[in-house]
């Protein structure tokens, strides 16, 4: 079976919160040199609720459709929530069978969320 299943296709060619936030309350980016994916994260925090979550960047079909779920998953969400996020809740989101190499790419949303949190 392809790793390339419906949801991820559809998340990748049409990814949710794309795009920048002006003034966000948080930050950060993340890259993987080898493949040339690159992230950047904003996220709008009221309340210690997720307002506003966006992300933008370039990447395969994994990192980018991996980074739609995540921001999809946490929009609205306790700001505590981002400290459970962790590779197997991505994983586990994903629910395909992923490669070393294609884990990375998977990955890249949760580096960024973790630089969020330092």
């Amino acid at each position: 079976m392809s790793i390339y299943t419906e949801i991820i296709l559809d998340h990748y060619q049409n990814p949710r919160n794309f795009g920048r936030i002006p003034n966000p309350s948080f930050h950060s980016q993340a890259s993987n040199p080898l493949c040339g994916d690159r992230l950047e994260l904003d996220i709008v925090v009221e309340e210690q609720k997720i307002k506003d979550i966006k992300f933008q960047g370039v990447g395969c079909a994994i990192s980018i459709a991996s980074a739609s779920l995540v921001t999809e998953t946490l929009k609205n969400k306790d700001l505590l929530y981002l400290k459970k996020i962790d590779k197997n809740f991505i994983i586990k989101l994903l629910n395909i069978d992923l490669g070393v190499n294609r884990l990375k790419c998977a990955l890249l949303i949760l580096e960024a969320i973790k630089k969020l949190l330092v």
